[in-house]
């Protein structure tokens, strides 16, 4: 009966998902307000049910009364989310509230199914970092004099990731985290801050050199550290607001010129690169060594093929590093084809999102750091994914929200704050523009019928 209740599920999850999908797009159409909330309600009862009959598996698998307890402290942190952001931020957008939601729940169930006490931690993180992440939309808002606080930016990003690269020990070959925490997590977002509030004052020639030493000392750092999914996503997301700033494409192709050569040097003065791109080129010739990582990624991953063969039906654990870097293929397996590319068509979603608010934002300042943040993910989910399936060399990044990692899923929390502070200014300033458009309507109207007035 069990297996029966697992098979039946996976279709019932990926229904589910399918679902989500499409309201993730059709939302953002949707331009009547009641219609949207609707919509919007619906993806909640959606990640409920998902979430309810994945754990409701994971438990008749398991036995464990733990996966139980972990459930009701999840749905709890969900209400509890949902529930305080309609309170506090009546204006947040709560598409992006339930994307988050979701991409939360696809984690925790892959970490419960893999190992319960790690997602215990996890939820415990996420739940800290959400509690922190409620009063930042309300600094963004109050807070004008981040602006001015360009070197400091660059100095403590700068600092903490020298901080690293002479005092952290090495793990999985690179230097990562200081006393359980890596810094280069937070240290994407005062870059981003970094970059913007430089740009948002001038874009001159000048400036643009001062923006490019800060972004290769921060680089550069994080090669020597081997940190290299970290530093091809700064490079990213500097090139990108370089260019947005300065509408140039000759600085977009000397960096992507820059950024070619570095990497060919990278190549052949770091073996640890070598490692990566020859595991990349031809996995199976180095099956025993670097490459095993790859292969057990794309054997899980067709082995689940399109539909997926199920909660605890795979062997996911025997891919290395599963929790943090792989998940992606676990999902893959268990979850199917299909459900992964509806979770990055989620993701694609988020994205979109978040450049729509960037695109409609009027200050400079604000406009660029949203892209800054934007790229950031984008660029770290390309980098998993494409990594896992083999499409370009591992750079040892984690899934946003979905893979296990503290510092890393406790950064993209407060990152998607910082968005929704953006998405409620933006929201003012479309407040604003329809009062003035009102008051010189009106304005317009009283002239008007004065000079009847003065005709009659």
């Amino acid at each position: 009966m069990i297996n029966v209740i697992v098979e039946l599920s996976k279709y019932l999850i990926l229904t589910l998902m399918i679902i989500y999908t499409f309201h993730c797009f059709y939302t953002v159409r949707q331009q009547d307000e009641i219609e949207r909330n609707e919509l919007l309600r619906q993806q909640m009862v959606l990640i409920f049910f998902m979430d309810f009959t994945a754990f409701l598996v994971i438990y008749l698998k398991t036995f464990n009364f733990q996966v139980i307890v972990f459930y009701v402290e999840m749905m709890v942190f969900f209400a509890a989310v949902q529930i305080l952001y309609r309170i506090f931020y009546k204006k947040a957008s709560l598409l992006l509230l339930n994307n988050m939601c979701m991409l939360l729940s696809v984690g925790f169930i892959m970490l419960c199914r893999l190992d319960i006490a790690t997602a215990t931690k996890q939820l415990v993180i996420a739940a800290a970092a959400s509690g922190i992440a409620l009063i930042i939309p309300v600094m963004i808002r109050k807070m004008k004099f981040l602006r001015r606080l360009t070197w400091l930016y660059a100095g403590v990003g700068i600092i903490l990731l020298a901080a690293v690269f002479l005092l952290a020990r090495t793990s999985y070959g690179a230097k990562l985290s200081l006393m359980g925490i890596q810094p280069s997590e937070v240290i994407k977002i005062t870059f981003v801050f970094f970059t913007a509030s430089l740009f948002s004052r001038a874009n001159d020639f000048r400036t643009v050199v001062q923006a490019t030493v800060v972004a290769a000392l921060h680089v550069g750092i994080l090669v020597l550290s081997r940190d290299l999914g970290s530093a091809v996503i700064f490079f990213a997301a500097y090139l990108v607001m370089l260019y947005v700033s300065t509408k140039k494409p000759q600085y977009l192709g000397l960096g992507l010129a820059g950024g070619s050569l570095g990497a060919v040097v990278a190549y052949f003065l770091f073996g640890h690169v070598r490692q990566r791109v020859s595991a990349w080129r031809d996995p199976m010739a180095v099956y025993q060594n670097e490459g095993y990582q790859i292969v057990q990624s794309l054997f899980a991953i067709g082995t689940g093929g399109w539909f997926g063969m199920g909660l605890c039906q795979g062997s996911p654990e025997s891919i290395p590093v599963v929790k943090n870097d792989f998940i992606f293929s676990a999902i893959c397996e268990e979850l199917g084809g299909i459900f992964a590319i509806c979770l990055i068509l989620v993701c694609m979603s988020f994205f979109l999102m978040i450049v729509n608010i960037a695109l409609r934002i009027k200050n400079p300042f604000y406009k660029l750091i949203a892209l800054g943040l934007g790229t950031e993910y984008a660029f770290q989910v390309i980098l998993t994914i494409g990594g896992a399936t083999k499409f370009i060399p591992m750079t040892g990044v984690t899934l946003p929200l979905v893979s296990y990692g503290g510092s890393s899923v406790m950064s993209t929390i407060l990152m998607l704050a910082i968005i929704q502070g953006l998405y409620i200014l933006r929201e003012d300033e479309d407040e604003e523009f329809e009062r003035r458009r009102k008051e010189a309507a009106q304005r317009i109207r009283a002239r008007e019928e004065a000079r009847r007035a003065r005709d009659i």
